[in-house]
């Protein structure tokens, strides 16, 4: 059978003229005397934790200055055998490969003027020749083709990539979206494993970039019909969040190191996961709950000065510095002051001004009481500098300071812009007051929960005498006790198991897959005990509550108001929509209301 190989000819044309390779040099030694080896880092199926595949890297002898890929490559870059080392090298891993008898993929490293030349030759290409005396099945191989270069020609490269695929072999995109990987590469290679480089997949439990970055990954190899592989695997959490969006395969420390002989089964850590089937809380749902605004802000690195900084040096700063609105002055790392720009300057030109003060030090013309914020406060933090009496904090803008330490400036009119797309991001997912999810994301954590079989706790909790209180004091008052509720839900909750959010008014609904969930509520329920006598005045707490018309229009004591918590077990089966678990959840918040500790618990009825 004739396959559509490479013709020299145009692996020629498609190369550019090469130096002539170092025939006595360390790395032609070292491949002659049988110097290099193959380590296997095992590919995990995400979704029933078996051994998929292995990745095979290369390694030079331990004791040598040449053992890792990188210092083996920059070898072969200045003997001027990068094509032959690369070809060697998966000459070696295929025959070692064909000895171990492995099952599963077998993931070899290949750039594109590597892969282009793998496939020239007639009759069969060289990658042919070399499976076949290896012994291994073009079947069961995958070429990765890295980043270190692109092809200088695509149908070239194109026509490499056709062949691999006549003999029965697989591409995969290696590290994409780092390098040369590309989503056009992508479209015009149609791999059939794309490997998300690990930038985007490490910490991602933690990080909402990169969870819509891998999410959006996702839906792109849905459209190309292409199976993906997260590298870079390191923790638990980062492998439950990834095994949530459905990628199938991954690769990382967590799962397995690079070692000779290829492993057989997965780490328990990894088994715990796959088996365990409560689902993550995704990171974007959790940030829901404390928008941090300054992480999204462009902060200005803007220089500093120290305390005796002198005027004249202050003027100069600015004359070289015309886009800086202030500096900041900072003694220790810790900013103390801040120079505002028009204020200074206007000082500054007065008559005999600087023969006068041009030597003292800048301070005296400072504020002293700058607004400083720390890199993560939020918007209700942020919103006391817009509606400041003192306008200065938007003339002169803030200092932003991590952990106390100076990191720049930010201005007023960036300030507003962050607020306002702030609210309007948040209203579109969250409940405006507390800012934790509303009504569509809890569906959605209820359709997942449902969906993956797990079993959980969905907990309806409910305020006792809010009414009467809010009524008596005010909305402002009242807006602070459920700010209160919400804060002592997220606080007794973990945040990676447990999903908190507010349906409206003084509604919430936790749904818990923490195992110890019922110790959380009696917890929650004496925290919001402890705290509710604090939001009335004195008298009411002599009195132990407020007077206030019930609904018949009655006036009655009513007391402090109390936490109550409806909590109904849904475990596989039982439950089927979203519907029947917030009508189960319903039941138990009414029975909470009459039960003495403000806690009830029931379990799911059949769905129909």
């Amino acid at each position: 059978m004739h396959h559509p190989t490479m013709n020299p000819a145009d692996a020629a044309v498609a190369a550019p003229r090469r130096p002539r390779p170092s025939a006595d040099g360390p790395l032609q030694r070292l491949m002659d005397g049988g110097g290099l080896y193959p380590v296997f880092q095992p590919l995990l199926d995400l979704r029933k934790g078996s051994v998929y595949g292995h990745e095979a890297l290369i390694r030079g002898p331990a004791d040598g200055p040449f053992h890792m890929p990188a210092e083996l490559l920059q070898l072969a870059a200045r003997e001027s055998m990068s094509r032959e080392f690369e070809l060697r090298c998966v000459d070696v891993t295929l025959h070692a490969w064909g000895r171990l008898g492995q099952p599963g993929l077998l993931f070899v490293n290949l750039s594109a003027d590597g892969l282009v030349h793998a496939m020239t030759g007639t009759p069969s290409c060289l990658l042919e020749r070399m499976l076949a005396t290896s012994q291994v099945s073009a079947r069961t191989l995958v070429i990765e083709l890295t980043e270190r270069e692109r092809s200088s020609d695509i149908r070239v490269l194109q026509q490499a990539v056709k062949g691999l695929h006549a003999i029965g072999a697989l591409l995969a995109l290696d590290d994409f979206g780092d390098g040369h990987s590309s989503l056009r590469l992508w479209a015009e290679l149609k791999p059939d494993f794309v490997k998300i480089d690990k930038f985007f997949t490490h910490a991602i439990a933690s990080h909402t970039e990169n969870f819509e970055m891998v999410r959006a990954i996702r839906g792109i190899s849905e459209a190309f019909g292409t199976r993906l592989v997260a590298e870079g695997i390191e923790t638990a959490d980062d492998l439950r969040v990834l095994r949530d969006l459905d990628v199938a395969y991954g690769q990382g420390y967590l799962l397995g190191r690079p070692q000779k002989a290829p492993v057989t089964a997965a780490p328990d850590v990894v088994m715990g996961v796959v088996k365990d089937k409560r689902i993550a809380v995704m990171p974007g749902v959790r940030q829901l709950a404390r928008v941090g605004v300054l992480r999204g802000l462009p902060i200005i690195r803007a220089p500093d000065i120290g305390p005796q900084t002198t005027n004249d040096a202050v003027s100069a700063l600015f004359q070289r510095r015309t886009d800086l609105h202030a500096v900041a002055v900072v003694d220790q790392g810790k900013p103390v002051a801040l120079i505002n720009r028009q204020s200074f300057m206007d000082h500054y030109a007065r008559l005999y001004f600087r023969e006068v003060h041009g030597r003292r030090p800048a301070v005296d013309y400072a504020n002293r009481t700058p607004r400083v914020v720390e890199l993560d406060d939020d918007v209700e933090e942020l919103i006391g500098i817009l509606t400041s009496q003192d306008q200065r904090y938007l003339s002169d803008g803030f200092i932003i300071a991590e952990n106390g330490r100076y990191l720049g400036l930010g201005t007023g009119d960036q300030l507003v812009r962050a607020v306002t797309e702030t609210r309007i991001e948040s209203a579109r997912h969250a409940n405006p007051l507390t800012f934790l999810p509303g009504n569509v994301p809890i569906s959605m954590h209820i359709e997942r929960l449902l969906a993956s079989g797990a079993d959980f706790v969905a907990c309806y909790a409910d305020l006792d005498n809010f009414k009467p209180f809010n009524d008596h004091y005010g909305y402002w008052l009242g807006d602070e006790m459920l700010r209160a509720v919400a804060r002592l839900l997220s606080a007794r909750c973990d945040e990676r198991r447990d999903f908190v959010g507010h349906v409206g008014g003084d509604d919430f609904i936790v749904l818990f897959q923490s195992r110890d969930w019922e110790q959380r509520c009696r917890l929650i329920i004496e925290d919001f005990a402890r705290e509710a006598a604090d939001f009335y005045d004195e008298p009411a707490r002599a009195a132990g509550g407020i007077e206030a018309e019930d609904r018949h229009g009655t006036a009655r004591l009513f007391s402090f108001a109390a936490l109550s918590i409806g909590a109904v077990r849904v475990t596989p089966g039982l439950c089927r929509r979203v519907e029947e678990v917030a009508n189960e959840a319903a039941i138990a918040k009414h029975e909470a209301k009459l039960a003495p500790s403000g806690l009830a618990v029931r379990t799911a009825t059949a769905a129909a």
